[in-house]
Parts: structure tokens; C-alpha cells; sequence
């Protein structure tokens, strides 16, 4: 998917999930994380990069890792439940990045060498964006329901 894409879906989940501004942006920044970390196709090389897309950066083990010892520090060390929540909804933004690139392609998934995904659609194609659309619609909506 392209950026924009997965910082509009996410976006999307994280505000309906906590109408918390401040989560929803820590969301959208760990939207394009796994893609940030693995750098351009211009600042590495168009090889390189293709050799490390969807690698290691993009394995849900390690954001759910991630989760699981921000759970585990003492909450001495978070100055505020805010920082807390900061990171984990940044790790969370990750992880449905992850979900979202699988829907156009493939990505680890239990082993970083082990890729599974389905590929409904190619990355920036007409189809991508009518399928943000109908996502962002389905949060929509279920969130209405939620609210009776």
C-alpha cells in the first residue's frame, strides 16, 4: 500500500478505537515505520532495497515483543500513562501496516523468512483506494453500532 493509504486506514481504526488525537497520530507515525526503517529505494539502492522490503521490518513478532515489554517495564520508568500509550499505539500502528501490506503482497509472519499474505490488488492501482475506502467505511459503521 502506499503511505498514504496506510496512515488514512490506520488513522481511521486508531481514532475509532480511542478518539484520542494524540494515540491516533502515534498510530500513523508507526504506520510507515516498518517502511522507514527499511530507507528508500534512492538512499539504498534500488537492489538493496528490494532485498530487504517486507523483511524483518515488517515481522509482527517483534512490534508484538515491543508490546509485551513496554507491559513488562516497571511503570516507574513512564514518567505518565500517556507515554505509555504513545508507544504502544506507535507498535500498533506497525502492526496493521503489516496487515494492510498483506492484503497486496506478502509478509512475514511467525518466522521473519516464512511470508504469507493475498494479493487483491497492486500497490497505488484504483483498486487500493476503493479498498481503504470500503475499510474506512466498514470502521465507520461498525463504530456506529457500537454506539446504540
Amino acid at each position: 500500500m502506499k503511505w498514504v493509504s496506510h496512515i488514512a486506514l490506520t488513522g481511521t481504526i486508531a481514532y475509532a478505537v480511542t478518539t484520542d488525537p494524540l494515540c491516533t497520530a502515534a498510530a500513523c507515525v508507526g504506520a510507515v515505520l516498518p517502511d522507514q526503517i527499511e530507507g528508500t529505494p534512492r538512499s539504498v539502492g534500488w537492489r538493496t532495497w528490494r532485498s530487504r522490503h517486507r523483511g524483518w521490518s515488517h515481522w509482527p513478532m517483534l512490534y508484538l515483543a515491543l508490546i509485551g515489554g513496554l507491559t513488562q517495564v516497571p511503570h516507574q520508568v513512564f514518567y505518565d500513562a500517556v507515554f505509555f500509550s504513545v508507544l504502544t499505539w506507535l507498535f500498533l500502528g506497525a502492526l496493521l501496516h503489516i496487515a494492510e501490506d498483506a492484503v497486496c503482497g506478502k509478509v512475514p509472519f511467525l518466522y521473519p523468512t516464512q511470508k504469507v499474505g493475498i494479493r487483491l490488488f497492486t500497490v497505488g492501482s484504483f483498486r487500493e483506494y476503493l479498498f481503504v475506502l470500503v475499510c474506512i467505511a466498514a470502521v465507520y459503521i461498525v463504530q456506529l453500532v457500537l454506539q446504540r
